[in-house]
């Protein structure tokens, strides 16, 4: 199950890149004791995303999924924000950040970091 992006998937992140500020859906799957390690990389991860501009708009625990299949409830969802694609890319390739970034794959089971698009504002070709 997927945790963390291939270098296929930054790729095409930069190739559909809109231009202007992006917004991170983040959907995440705990691996059993895996919530400590992510507690601990939310902590972490703070000073990364204030140098490049980021900001958490949401984070919350999975609750009642009124419509989905067996199996896909969520344990936690995050909506991040960042000045450009090219500021979270700045972020996820900053060797301090690599280091701290291994407490979030170790605490999850699955996940889902999907950028999003404004409405009224096609994404590029």
């Amino acid at each position: 199950m997927a945790v963390d992006p291939k270098s296929s998937d930054f790729q095409q992140f930069v190739q559909e890149d809109p231009g202007g500020p992006v917004v991170m859906l983040n959907l995440l799957r705990f691996k059993e004791g895996g919530r400590a390690s992510y507690e601990a990389y939310s902590k972490a991860v703070v000073p990364f995303l204030e140098k490049v501009g980021g900001q958490l708009i949401y984070a919350g625990d999975g609750s009642t999924a009124l419509v989905a299949e067996p199996g896909q409830a969520w344990d936690a969802v995050l909506v991040v924000r960042y000045p450009s694609r090219a500021a979270f890319l700045q972020m996820v390739q900053d060797p301090e950040y690599l280091r701290v970034s291994k407490l979030r794959t170790a605490a999850l089971q699955e996940a889902v970091l999907q950028a999003t698009v404004p409405w009224g504002r096609p994404p590029k070709s």
